[in-house]
């Protein structure tokens, strides 16, 4: 089988920034932890604008991207995930595809994976390019919850709303080019897919008329498993991947994680006994931009000459209450 590499990245991040004011509730009692670093909210984040369609942010991560290389915008292979989808019956890939006016072989809208749907996506492109048919692909991550089921009149009230942000993040995918994928492991473990989900103040589904605001639900009875899972999922795929390869997770120059908050942040890193430099993340200026914080993130670094050549990256993410992980390597190219 040829190897698939990425040959670069992308993202978008809407224009309205948004503070920590936002969020802030008079009548709320004051949260003694809200000043300790570990548990400050993000400085700022980015929330979509009410016309902003998950199309149109993906459009712009990815024009940028054909404008560097200086191709014509083409992919055999287009992916996304996106959080919260435009339509409850169509998938938003053949609208972005169409907005860019690319004609793919294979369009397919993940609904799985979460917080690690980078990676999965990345395996799932490899699979599909794996008999030479298509050698390009584009995927696409989507996190635009923030500035629509976060920004509710009361739904912001709440301390996590003041979490998450919004952004896109894309990579290129290309058969034989680009910073060569090393290796990728994944971890399924379906029963604790019952552990998340949205709730509505007066029980109706989500799609039914009624009162109160939608906002997402975990299991209060399962919190301390919850945390638990998140603590450990991501440094035992990542050790997993190492020992795959051969290496030492001393030997990772970058990692690049979803960012739900600093304690896992520091919990991942101090599990894999990596320092805060090689372990990188957006999220004080972006929030929790769950599925698209690894896309973004590596984007903003090659932006900035954080990737060298050579370097073993390491991606990797724990999805919704734990019931799905996954980690991934590349080794770059110097390809951006």
């Amino acid at each position: 089988m040829q190897p698939v590499g990425i040959v670069d990245f992308g993202s978008y991040l809407p224009e309205n920034v948004v503070g920590p004011e936002f969020f802030h509730d008079p009548d709320a009692p004051v949260d003694p932890l809200a000043g300790a670093p570990l548990f400050k909210v993000p400085a700022t984040r980015h929330h979509v604008a009410p016309d902003e369609r998950a199309s149109d942010m993906i459009a712009k991560a990815a024009e940028p991207l054909f404008e560097r290389l200086g191709r014509k915008p083409r992919a055999d292979v287009f992916l996304t995930n996106v959080l919260l989808p435009d339509e409850p019956f169509m998938g938003v890939g053949a609208q972005a595809a169409h907005r860019l006016g690319i004609n793919p072989e294979w369009v397919v809208d993940l609904h799985n994976g979460g917080c690690a749907s980078f990676v999965y996506m990345m395996q799932l492109a490899q699979k599909i390019m794996a008999d030479g048919s298509a050698r390009t692909a584009l995927i696409a991550n989507v996190q635009n919850t923030a500035g629509q089921m976060f920004a509710q009149s009361e739904v912001r009230k709440h301390p996590h709303a003041a979490v998450p942000g919004d952004g896109c993040g894309v990579a290129y995918l290309e058969a034989g080019g680009g910073s060569p994928i090393l290796g990728i492991r994944k971890r399924s473990t379906p029963e604790y897919s019952v552990d998340l989900g949205l709730s509505a103040p007066d029980g109706r589904k989500y799609w039914e008329p009624g009162t109160g605001q939608t906002d997402i639900w975990f299991d209060n009875g399962k919190q301390a498993q919850i945390l638990g899972r998140g603590n450990t999922l991501v440094p035992e795929l990542v050790r997993e991947l190492c020992w795959d390869l051969g290496e030492e997770p001393s030997g990772i120059d970058v990692l690049v994680t979803n960012q739900p908050n600093r304690i896992f942040l520091k919990n991942w890193r101090r599990a894999l006994d990596l320092d805060e430099k090689r372990h990188f993340d957006t999220f004080d200026r972006f929030g929790n931009l769950y599925g698209a914080a690894v896309p973004v993130t590596l984007d903003q670094a090659a932006r900035a000459g954080g990737l060298r050549d050579g370097d073993l990256i390491v991606m990797s993410g724990f999805a919704h209450a734990g019931d799905f992980a996954a980690a991934a390597a590349v080794r770059w190219n110097g390809v951006s």
